[in-house]
Order: C-alpha cells, then sequence, then structure tokens
C-alpha cells in the first residue's frame, strides 16, 4: 500500500479507548480489556506492516511505528487518568525511543515521572497502582520516579542519563513541573557542548569496540552496532545540545548537514526501521540483532528472491541493510568531525601550512586549495589521500574538504576509471607500497574507491551466506590489504615470519596490493569469481599502464588466489606428485612470493579464527617444497623477454644518470648473459656495469663492495676470469674472514669472465664496517691475481645457535640435457664456513662449477650447482657417487652425527 493509504487505513482500523475516569482505578475487567485492545492494535499492525509494498516502505513503516507511539500513549494515558489523575505535585514523560515517537512491535516503553520534593503518600500509591498495571496490560514499563534535583544531579554526573532526558517528552501531569524541567535541560551549566560531546565521543567509541568496530559483521546490531540507528540517534543529540537544532532538517538549516546528506540518512534510516520492525515480528520479542536464524525468513518476508546460486534472496537482502549501515556510518563519522572543528575555535583562524601544489593543512586537518580543485582536477581525488599518509601529523580531512569529496564524486564520480590522470594518479600512490594499504582504506571509507572501481561498488555491503566468512566482501577485502601492510612490519614478523621476510624482497609491493584488492571483487555475479576478478584484473591495470608481464602477474594471482590454501588443506602436500603438481601452476619463484603472501593475507582476512599456527606451517611447508622443485629446475620465468628489456630499461636510466654513455653501456652488456637481466635487478646490474666501465682493464679482476646494500646485507662483485676454483677460492677468503653467505649468484658471461655476486653479514650478523670492507677488498684482489686460484680453509665450524635446528643432509643429482651440464642440490642445515667447505670438496673432486644458486632461509640452506668434470663432461655415476660421500664426509657436524640423514637421488 502507498504511504498515504497506510495514513488512512491505520486511523480507521485501530481500535479506540473509552474516556477514562479520574481516579476511578482500573478493575480487573478493564485491564483484561486494555490487554486484548494492545493485542489487537499490535496484530493490526503486524497485518498492516505485512502488507506493505516493498518499493514504498519508508513512509508506511515510519508511520506504523508513530501509530504504535500513539496507540501506547493513548493507553498509558488512560492508566495515568484513572490511577493518578490530575495532580500539581506530579509530571509523567515518555522517555528513550517512547519518547521520540519511535515504537517498535517490542520496544521498551521508558517512562520519567517528576514529582514535587516531598510527594505525599497517596500520591506515591497512586503511582505504585499505575506502574503495576501497565505491567499487568502486558506494557513492561521502564520506568524512574525523580525531583528535579535529583534529575540536576544525575543527568550532571552522568551524559548517558542526561542523553536520555533530551528525549523527554511531557505526556500528563504538572505543566510548572515541565517547565521547570525544560529549564533544566535549557541548563548550559550541566554538560557544556564540549564536554558533552567529549563524553559522548567516549562512549561510542567503546561501543565500537564492543561490536568490533565494523558495521559489516555478519550478524549485525540493528540499533547499537556501527552504522546502526544509535549511530544516526548520535548525531541528532549533538543537533540538539550543540546546535539547537534536533532533526536532520534543523541541521541542514544550521549547515551542519547538506540537503543531499539528509535526504540519504532518512532513506538510511527508513531502511533500518523497516528491518527491526521486521525482526521484531519475526522474533516475537525486542531482538535487535540481524542473527542468521532471521536473515533468509526476513529476506523472504521482505520479497528478496534467489537470482542465481552465487545471488541469493538473502544476500541482496543483507546487502542492502549493509549499504544503509554503511551511509550512516560515514555520515555519523564526518558529522562528529564537523562538530570538533565547530567547538574548535582556534582551527579556523589556524595558517594554512602549505603541503603540496593542491593541499594544506588547517589546524592539523587537511584541506585543498583552491576550493574547486576536485572539479577541475578529478586526479586530486586520489593525490589527496597520497598526501594524507605522506603527511601522518595531519589528523584528518576538514569538514569542508568532504563535502567537496562527496561533490565531486556526485559530478565526476561516473568518468574516474576513464581519467587517464585519474589512472596515472593512482598508479602513484600504490607505488607507496604498503603504505598505500591505508590510503586505500580511506578512499573506501569516504567512497572514493567503489566510484572509482565501479566493480568494487558492486560488492559494498556484499555479504556470503555461510559460517566461514564473517565479513562482507568490501569488509573482508580491507582486511587483506591490512594484512598485507602488516607483512611489512617488523612487529608483525612474530605471527608471519615467512611473509614479513618474503614480503621485503618482493620487487613490486603494489602488484601484491592489486591483487589483493581485486580477489573477491567478482563476487555475487555469478559463474567463478576468480576467472571474472581476472578479467577484471586484465582491464584495470592496462588502464594504469603497467607491463605486459605486470598485468599477466596481477591476473593470474587474482585467477589462482584460492590455489595454494586449497592444496596446502585439501591434498597430502607430503606427496611429491602433488607438490610439482602444484609447482607446475606457479612456474616460478617470483609467483610463488606473491602467491604465499596472498593466501596468508586472505586467510587470515576472513575469519580471525581461520589462521593459527596449524594453517601457517602447513602453508610454510609446502611454500618450502616448492620453493625447492622450481630451484632445482621448473623455474622458468614468464615473460623473460619482456622482464630481460624491463630490467635493462631501468638498468640504463641508473647508469645514464651516471654519465655513462649508450656506446659503453652497450659494449658491457654485449658480453652479459641474458640471465644476467633476469636473475639481478636493474639496481644491481647498474652497479656491476659502472664498475665494470670504470676498470682500466676489463678483463682483469675487479672486486666490488657495497657494505649497505638493497637487499639488507653487504653486496661483493666478484669479476674474474672463469678459471678452476674461482668459485672455492672466493668463498675461502670469506670463511677466513669469518663473513657469512647469505646469498650467491654465479654467472658466467659469454668471454668467460665470471660475474659472481655474493650478500655477506660479518660474524656479528651486521653489514660490512669500511674496515672490514677495506680488507676484504685486499684479500679478494690478491687471491684473484694469482694463477691457479688458491684454495685454503680451516675446519667447519659449528653454530651455538643452530645447534638446535637440524636439517636432514639432503643431496640431489639430475641430469640437464640443455645444458649438458650435472645438477646438484644440497639441502642442510646452515653453519659458518658452508659454503667455502662445500666449494673446496667440489675443487678437490675435480668438479668445475659453472653456475650457482646459492640461498639461506633461516637455518636452512638450499644451494643448487651446475656442474661438469674437468673436460666439461656432465658426471658420471660414479663420480656422483665420489662426490656425494665426500659431501656426506665434510658436512658432518658433532652435533648432527646420531641424528644425521643422508638423502641421496640420482634423476636423469
Amino acid at each position: 500500500m502507498s504511504g498515504a493509504a497506510a495514513n488512512l487505513d491505520l486511523r480507521l482500523s485501530l481500535p479506540r479507548l473509552p474516556k477514562s475516569v479520574p481516579r476511578s482505578g482500573v478493575s480487573e475487567p478493564a485491564r483484561l480489556a486494555l490487554r486484548q485492545l494492545l493485542g489487537d492494535t499490535d496484530r493490526r499492525l503486524a497485518e498492516a506492516f505485512a502488507a506493505i509494498d516493498r518499493d514504498r516502505y519508508d513512509a508506511a513503516t515510519a508511520e506504523l511505528i508513530r501509530a504504535r507511539s500513539r496507540a501506547v500513549e493513548g493507553i498509558v494515558a488512560h492508566v495515568w487518568v484513572a490511577c493518578v489523575g490530575e495532580s500539581d505535585a506530579l509530571a509523567l514523560f515518555a522517555a528513550g525511543g517512547f519518547g521520540r515517537e519511535e515504537m517498535f512491535p517490542y520496544s521498551d516503553v521508558d517512562l520519567l515521572v517528576l514529582t514535587a520534593p516531598a510527594p505525599a503518600p497517596a500520591a506515591l500509591r497512586a503511582l505504585e497502582s499505575f506502574f503495576t498495571c501497565l505491567w499487568d496490560i502486558g506494557l513492561k514499563p521502564g520506568h524512574a520516579v525523580r525531583t528535579l534535583a535529583e534529575c540536576r544531579e544525575l543527568a550532571g554526573a552522568d551524559a548517558v542519563i542526561y542523553t536520555s532526558l533530551l528525549d523527554a517528552r511531557q505526556l500528563l501531569g504538572s505543566a510548572a513541573l515541565a517547565d521547570e524541567f525544560a529549564r533544566l535541560m535549557g541548563d548550559e551549566s550541566i554538560w557544556p557542548p564540549a564536554q558533552y560531546f567529549a563524553a559522548k565521543r567516549s562512549e561510542e567509541e567503546q561501543r565500537r569496540a564492543k561490536f568490533n568496530d565494523t558495521a559489516y559483521n555478519l550478524e549485525p546490531n540493528l540499533k547499537d552496532g556501527p552504522g546502526g540507528l544509535r549511530a544516526l540517534q548520535l548525531i541528532l543529540w549533538f543537533g540538539k545540545r550543540l546546535f539547537a537544532a534536533p532533526s536532520l532538517a534543523a541541521l541542514v538549516g544550521h549547515g551542519m548537514l547538506s540537503a543531499d546528506e539528509a535526504t540519504a540518512a532518512e532513506a538510511a534510516r527508513a531502511r533500518l526501521q523497516h528491518i527491526r520492525y521486521a525482526l521484531h515480528l519475526a522474533a516475537g520479542r525486542p531482538e535487535e540483532r540481524l542473527l542468521f536464524d532471521y536473515q533468509r525468513l526476513l529476506a523472504e518476508r521482505l520479497g528478496y528472491t534467489d537470482e542465481h546460486a552465487r545471488n541469493l534472496g538473502v544476500e541482496q537482502f543483507m546487502q542492502s541493510f549493509f549499504r544503509a549501515a554503511i551511509v550512516i556510518a560515514r555520515l555519523n563519522e564526518q558529522f562528529v568531525q564537523r562538530c570538533e572543528e565547530a567547538l574548535d575555535a582556534d582551527s579556523a583562524s589556524a595558517t594554512p601550512q602549505r603541503l603540496s601544489i593542491d593541499f594544506v593543512s588547517l589546524g592539523g586537518r587537511l584541506d585543498c586549495d583552491p576550493p574547486d580543485l576536485f572539479l577541475h582536477r578529478p586526479a586530486a581525488l586520489i593525490d589527496l589521500f597520497r598526501v594524507w599518509i605522506e603527511h601522518p601529523e595531519v589528523k584528518g580531512l576538514r569538514a569542508d574538504l568532504v563535502s567537496r569529496i562527496n561533490e565531486a564524486l556526485a559530478k565526476v564520480g561516473r568518468d574516474l576509471a576513464f581519467d587517464d590522470e585519474v589512472n596515472a594518479a593512482f598508479a602513484r600512490l600504490l607505488r607507496k607500497g604498503a603504505p598505500a594499504v591505508e590510503a586505500l582504506v580511506r578512499m573506501n571509507r569516504y567512497g572514493v574507491l567503489a566510484q572509482y572501481l565501479p566493480a568494487f561498488g558492486r560488492v559494498v555491503g556484499r555479504m556470503q551466506y555461510d559460517l566461514f566468512h564473517v565479513y562482507t566482501v568490501d569488509e573482508h577485502t580491507m582486511r587483506v590489504l591490512r594484512n598485507v601492510a602488516r607483512f611489512a612490519d617488523a612487529d608483525s614478523s612474530r605471527e608471519f615470519a615467512l611473509a614479513h621476510e618474503l614480503f621485503a624482497r618482493l620487487a613490486k609491493p603494489e602488484l601484491l596490493i592489486l591483487a589483493a584488492l581485486f580477489h573477491d571483487i567478482a563476487k555475487g555475479r555469478g559463474g567463478d569469481h576468480s576467472e571474472l576478478g581476472e578479467k577484471d584484473a586484465r582491464e584495470f591495470c592496462a588502464a594504469l599502464g603497467l607491463s605486459a608481464a605486470d598485468i599477466d602477474l596481477v591476473a593470474w594471482l587474482v585467477r589462482w588466489h584460492l590455489h595454494m590454501s586449497v592444496t596446502a588443506q585439501r591434498q597430502d602436500i607430503n606427496n611429491p606428485d602433488v607438490v610439482h603438481r602444484f609447482a607446475a601452476t606457479v612456474e616460478d619463484s617470483e609467483r610463488l612470493d606473491y602467491l604465499y603472501l596472498l593466501t596468508c593475507a586472505d586467510i587470515a582476512g576472513t575469519s580471525s579464527k581461520l589462521w593459527n599456527s596449524w594453517k601457517d606451517k602447513l602453508l610454510a611447508d609446502l611454500y618450502t617444497s616448492t620453493r625447492y622443485v622450481l630451484r632445482s629446475g621448473l623455474e622458468r620465468p614468464p615473460h623473460a623477454p619482456e622482464r630481460v628489456r624491463e630490467a635493462q630499461a631501468q638498468a640504463y636510466e641508473a647508469l645514464a644518470e651516471l654519465g655513462l654513455s649508450a656506446q659503453s653501456i652497450g659494449r658491457i652488456w654485449s658480453d652479459f648473459p641474458e640471465e644476467t637481466f633476469l636473475r639481478f635487478k636493474p639496481g644491481l646490474i647498474a652497479w656491476q656495469t659502472a664498475g665494470i666501465a670504470s676498470a682500466a682493464d676489463t678483463k682483469a679482476p675487479l672486486v666490488l663492495v657495497d657494505p649497505q646494500g638493497p637487499r639488507g646485507g653487504s653486496e661483493v662483485f666478484v669479476y674474474a676470469p672463469d678459471r678452476d676454483g674461482l668459485f672455492a677460492a672466493v668463498t675461502a677468503v670469506f670463511e677466513r674472514m669469518r663473513l657469512s653467505v647469505l646469498d650467491a649468484r654465479i654467472v658466467t658471461s659469454k668471454s668467460g669472465m665470471g660475474m659472481d655476486n655474493f650478500l655477506v653479514l660479518d660474524a656479528n650478523s651486521r653489514t660490512l664496517d669500511a674496515g672490514t670492507v677495506e680488507r676484504l677488498h685486499a684479500a679478494l684482489e690478491q687471491t684473484l691475481r694469482q694463477n691457479p686460484y688458491p684454495v685454503a680453509i680451516g675446519t667447519l665450524r659449528p653454530a651455538s645457535r643452530l645447534r638446535h635446528f637440524h636439517i636432514p643432509l639432503r643431496i640431489e643429482f639430475r641430469e640437464d640435457a640443455q645444458s649438458a651440464h650435472t645438477q646438484l642440490a644440497l639441502v642442510c642445515s646452515d653453519r659458518p664456513g658452508l659454503l667455502a667447505a662445500v666449494a673446496q670438496v667440489l675443487r678437490d673432486c675435480k668438479v668445475r662449477v659453472h653456475d650457482a644458486r646459492i640461498a639461506t632461509f633461516g637455518e636452512r640452506v638450499e644451494d643448487f650447482f651446475q656442474l661438469t668434470d674437468e673436460y666439461n663432461r656432465m658426471l658420471g655415476a660414479e663420480a656422483c657417487a665420489t662426490l656425494r660421500g665426500a659431501l656426506a664426509e665434510r658436512l658432518a657436524t658433532p652435533a648432527a652425527t646420531n641424528t644425521k640423514t643422508v638423502e641421496t637421488y640420482v634423476i636423469s
């Protein structure tokens, strides 16, 4: 029925009360009649509610709420007159929701009775009879009987009590007492505006913490949860107390709300009131939590039907709730901010501090300059969030700026995704890495993200009707992004140890952020959300101007974001075939790092109860096994030619800034094998190239040391003729100087020069100081000038800190027909001098090292070598057996003598 029809029908159909006789009392038959009248009223209101058209629920539900308030008020007034009559010593007030005329089917009937300082015994007996009668007829009133002095004392001591009195509305009784009560509530010495604001803010923060600080819990509280009806009521309480503006319309007139904001707030309130009314009827009690028990029932009753298996009616219904809650939560936050500014007289007169070309700080809050910036340059809508994270001293946005954001979104929001400057600004923001996550969260909070990414806007408030996902899709996405940012924080390394380590070495963290943003963006459309999301990710990344390789990585992560979790939890990861199939899908170590990080962030962001030590170890075990398979030979980076070109372009740019000519760079790079540009980062390539270019003789040995390398250690580059024993000679120098090798990458140039890069730390796990760098230079140069290269190291030393972390010795041989080399895979416990000892064994067995990939992961060493005999032939079975025995003997340690396990494999 329409709103007008609802008004007419309610006036005609509600039962009418006979006139009450003052102080006549209420007999038992009369009480029974009143109880029946109340029941008839509620039944007729419920029937009227059931007949409301889904598209016209707003005005009709509001009228039902007011109608029940009037009906209850009539019954209360009837009983008051019959029990109390007219009295100059008593006044009856409706309080709380009853005072606001907001009575839902099972709302409390809150009453306040004001009395003269010393009420007569007869008056007290009359009140007792009044309240007893209300209980008898089924109203269950909550009541307080106080003098004005008691009201003043209690209200002055407790902002909650004071707030309840703000809604008080006189029903009957002494006009004089009502006037005195009005003067009491108008007394500004009781809770001055600034103190009242601070007290209610504190109360609101406690309530938010109680409800997990989110409006997106899947069993939300309609009344008290964030974005609930109380959050909107707080705006009205502040309006009444701070600005004498008790309604949304009055706040618009006062300039504290825009007309559009008030309209949106009214619509959101109507939506929540409609759901709350239905929830009370369904529960048969004053239930405020939208429990799973009621969600499907309410969805059916309110006319929502299943579109398809991935867009259930109940999910559509809950999305309508969440979107209304989001409107209220955002408006609440913005209004509170405006109140802060209104109460801070100094902020308006503060001197602006320039933060960038377009933005200033005024009173510690961000503002734009000029005021119409966003309309003339929409990209500034993205830039402002970048500037905000660049200036952590800024405590928020000015209210005027928020209004300008809303105005700009209304006018240009739909065009943001098609604006090249906006996309470029977003790409700049993402390149901030982990700090960009906070900017994305803020963009979501202010509605910018949903406008810029319409696909994300479609999942705002989107729930999944199950017990696994405890947040809406948009809130889950924000939590996944926050987890990604946590990986960069050293404080989280205890909970996410491997993730913290891997995140630090990501070449482009922004790609992980993009994958996290898009991984669930296609939920609810029908079909596989991973496949649909992959398509969205490709289109968006292309619009950002990403390279084909980066686009493929982000799209691949979105497409396969569930694969690692499913493999780890549903398959036997101790089965080599399972690991090899998984590795074949992943293809390279870079993808593996990104996928592991996305998987951890996704699981931990789905529910706080899902991430535990078991899942941590399960994923880490799968990661470790897969990394080993990839490093042993399956790995081939996708888009290798494009990655080579990208690395060359970045390295060339750095070298050009140093003044190197294109001719000089080209001459040096013509001798570099392709794998140089795949295995080394552009910064290292530029450093190596500049060093070679500065050498007088490009065929003479060269040693470069960067004590503060980009990877968290000291970088050592050795460029020397690749003769037998080079690798062993260099590692022997490291051992004599008690340096730990964390990583080694061995490459041979086309002209036969060894290009060996090492990441080292000193004996105290610190980067090298100036004195150590000087001694290392001298020792290496002296060694490299000799022919043959000298190899002399001491006894392999056990490490006390690693004594309790024993990794069984594992030795594998595999024939690589493509390179005509034999691959040696070595896994064991790390210890000082290990790499030098291995190199010496290889040298003693007359084995040549053509390539090496050395890596240490905590206490675990994973080293891979490409070997031949001294005649450049693959090793035969006898040579492999001899080498295996020599390594096992050399690497045996006293601490591991009784437990050492040697795993040997020959794979052809």
